[in-house]
Formats: C-alpha cells, sequence, structure tokens
C-alpha cells in the first residue's frame, strides 16, 4: 500500500538576494504549514571558508557547531584564528537570514526575536540517538528543557553541501489534522509539575499546559510506527544552494539524508501574526477546549 500524499507543502520563491526580491509579504503562506523553498539562494562561502566543511571543527560534544548572540561559540574545536573565522561566517549567515525574514515577512519586522545560528555538519544518516532524539521519524519541534510557552519557531535553513547532495525531508500533514488525530490521547500536566521542574533547573522556564501537549504530540508521533509509515507525507529534496523557511512547530518534517547546513531560528509570538488563530497554540486550544497558557 502506498502513502498517500499531503497537498503539496512547498511554494516556490524565484528570489536570488538574501536582502532584494521580489517575494514579501507571505506571512500567509508560511503560518498557512507551507514551506517555503528558494532554490535560487545560496549561502556563499568565501574560498578560505571552505575548509569548514568538516566534522573535524566540532568538539564532538554536539551535533552542531551554534553562534548565541554575537560572540559566543559553542561545539566547535581549532585554533583561535580559525574559531574567529568559523565565528565570522556564522554571523554573516545569521545577519543575511535576518535580512531575508524582514523582507519576507514585513508583519514580523521588529517583532521577530532571533536565536541560535548553526553550522551542522554531520551527516544525517551517521547520527545514532534514541528514538525520541530521532529526527529521521516525522516530528514537530518541541523541546523538554526550553518550553516556549506558546511562542513560534521560524527557521531558515541553507544547503551548502560542496558534493552535489542534497537535504532530504519527509513533510506530513498539516498540523491540524495531526493533532486532531493525537489529541484525545493527551494527558494534562500533573499539579505543581511546571513549578518544580523549573526550581530543579530542568527545564529554563516555566513548562506551561502547551508545552505539555507539545511534548506529547512529538513524542506520540515519534512513537507510532504506523503513523511514521502511512499517514499522508511527501519527500522533499533540497538541492545544495537552496535556502527554505518553516515554522518548525507546525510542519512535521523528517531529515532523512544530507550533510552541511547552515541553520538560523527566530522567535515570534503568536499575536504577532497575520492569523493568530493558524498557531499550534490556538489550534490546539481549539482541540482541547481550554486556554494552554
Amino acid at each position: 500500500m502506498s502513502t498517500p500524499e499531503p497537498a503539496d507543502a512547498l511554494r516556490m520563491l524565484p528570489d536570488s538576494n538574501w536582502d532584494r526580491g521580489s517575494s514579501t509579504h507571505v506571512e500567509h503562506l508560511v503560518e498557512a504549514g507551507h514551506v517555503l523553498q528558494l532554490p535560487n539562494l545560496p549561502f556563499t562561502l568565501a574560498q578560505d571558508e571552505q575548509r569548514f566543511l568538516s566534522p573535524s571543527w566540532s568538539d564532538g560534544k554536539s551535533k552542531n557547531i551554534s553562534l548565541r548572540g554575537a560572540a559566543e561559540l559553542r561545539g566547535a574545536q581549532g585554533g583561535k584564528d580559525d574559531l574567529v573565522a568559523l565565528q565570522a561566517m556564522i554571523r554573516r549567515f545569521a545577519a543575511q537570514a535576518q535580512a531575508l525574514v524582514e523582507r519576507l515577512f514585513p508583519q514580523y519586522r521588529r517583532k521577530l526575536r532571533a536565536g541560535n545560528a548553526s553550522l551542522r555538519p554531520f551527516a544525517v544518516q551517521e547520527r545514532e540517538s534514541s528514538w525520541r532524539k530521532d529526527d529521521t521519524r516525522l516530528h514537530v519541534d518541541a523541546f523538554p528543557s526550553n518550553p516556549t510557552q506558546g511562542v513560534r519557531l521560524l527557521r531558515v535553513f541553507t544547503n551548502l553541501n560542496p558534493a552535489g547532495q542534497p537535504r532530504v525531508w519527509r513533510v506530513g500533514e498539516p498540523f491540524a489534522d495531526f493533532a486532531s488525530h493525537f489529541a484525545p490521547r493527551l494527558s494534562r500536566p500533573l499539579p505543581a509539575s511546571s513549578w518544580l521542574l523549573h526550581a530543579l533547573h530542568i527545564t529554563k522556564s516555566r513548562r506551561t499546559p502547551y508545552d505539555h501537549a507539545m511534548l506529547q504530540l512529538h513524542d506520540l508521533a515519534k512513537a507510532d510506527k504506523d503513523f511514521q509509515c502511512a499517514s499522508p507525507q511527501q519527500e522533499v529534496a533540497f538541492a545544495p544552494g537552496t535556502t527554505w523557511v518553516v515554522f518548525s512547530d507546525q510542519v512535521l518534517h523528517a531529515v532523512m539524508a544530507g550533510q552541511h547546513m547552515m541553520e538560523q531560528t527566530f522567535y515570534l509570538r503568536p499575536t504577532d501574526q497575520l492569523a493568530p488563530e493558524t498557531s499550534p497554540l490556538r489550534v490546539l486550544e481549539r482541540l482541547l477546549h481550554r486556554p494552554l497558557v
């Protein structure tokens, strides 16, 4: 039996420049759960930066090399001058990603908060992890130690692969359909559990009922083999030089193959969306008939 495909989640944008182009006011597309694909928008490395496309720059403790703020480089190893150059490369990507989202989404200007930018040097196929951390399984992004409290996760990705290898994703059904499927199995958090998790420094901030529900959706989807195999989904191959933008807390995705990628995360409050009712927070509140923050 073949797996049913959802309506095409991709929307192609023709732009070839980070801060200038014809595409703008496309908030309605990304908020509707589409993946915005820009196949002509590469992040160009200087000749001297090509050397950073190697896992050897990782310190081995993390799957990513990340830049926090403007100056804190994490997960990398190397000489002082090398790390300064690596940091500058990631900072340049962060600046270009910022310019891109401000152009694509005028509604979000001065409302987006930039998170970490990262270089992901490892091959997806080589990563070993538990089922809960296995990103080759369809999931929406939700993090046990870092509650979002309903804030959206907007992400910009770029495939840097020098050998012509695509970044291959599976993209699943619309969030409302996915949430409806698992909603009967969602439980409420235990009384005082949010306070205790924060007091013990297990979470960085208070875990809301929304975070509790999203973590359950994340785990239920990854643990359900039938859902992984039989739910509507499509395979998408992002060629080298392609950039794509997506709300990763809304779009079901699984990363199947690829190596060498840049990523920048932005945070957005649902109230700052063009259509706040499309946010996972509002969808879940309608399904569960109760406020979640």
